[in-house]
């Protein structure tokens, strides 16, 4: 079975459960706390490591999260582990972090601009998307600066983009100027 079948399946697992017990929005905190842990690369690697018993990767797991996370999501954490899954707990929790993304409607927009972005000019974008009913309603900004634009920004979400930089026009009249044929006037 593929990596993401089993990722998504274990995802929608907990999701299910999380829903049926009223704990969905505690879960989701939970598990985006774990994605964070898990970017650091020795965690990553313990719980990838062959050589490291599940019972090791157990301690480990309650040492750091026993007191910050619920009941619930640490038991599916063990459950996880048992199963010899654990090597793929960071993508489980991804997964998970999609499924609820499109349960609760949040879109994920990204914005690339060449300066860093007031949080003004957020509310601003977030007015227009919402007010366009180009998004589901929730908005998740995820920003990050390129100086390369020169000016301006880039917003993808979904399926659009919306190409607001300089450096593009400036692509635009480059492309415009080697695609006319011009005459000498006489």
């Amino acid at each position: 079975m593929s990596s993401f079948r089993i990722a998504s399946r274990y995802a929608k697992s907990l999701l299910d459960l999380a829903i049926e017990q009223g704990k969905l929005d505690i879960v989701s905190k939970d598990v985006s706390l774990f994605v964070e842990a898990t970017k650091n690369r020795d965690l990553a690697l313990l719980l990838k490591s062959p050589i490291v018993k599940s019972d090791k990767k157990e301690k480990v797991l309650d040492a750091i999260f026993a007191d910050k996370i619920d009941a619930l999501t640490n038991s599916f954490l063990h459950i996880i582990v048992r199963k010899g899954r654990e090597s793929q707990l960071a993508e489980i929790a991804q997964e998970f972090i999609n499924q609820y993304r499109e349960i609760k409607g949040i879109s994920i927009v990204n914005i690339v601009s060449a300066e860093a972005i007031s949080e003004e000019t957020l509310s601003s974008i977030r007015k227009k998307l919402v007010d366009s009913k180009m998004t589901r309603g929730n908005i998740e900004f995820k920003t990050s600066v390129d100086p390369n634009l020169i000016g301006g920004f880039v917003i993808s979400f979904e399926d659009k983009l919306y190409d607001a930089s300089v450096k593009h026009q400036l692509d635009e009249l480059r492309n415009q100027f080697s695609w006319k044929d011009y005459q000498a006037g006489i």
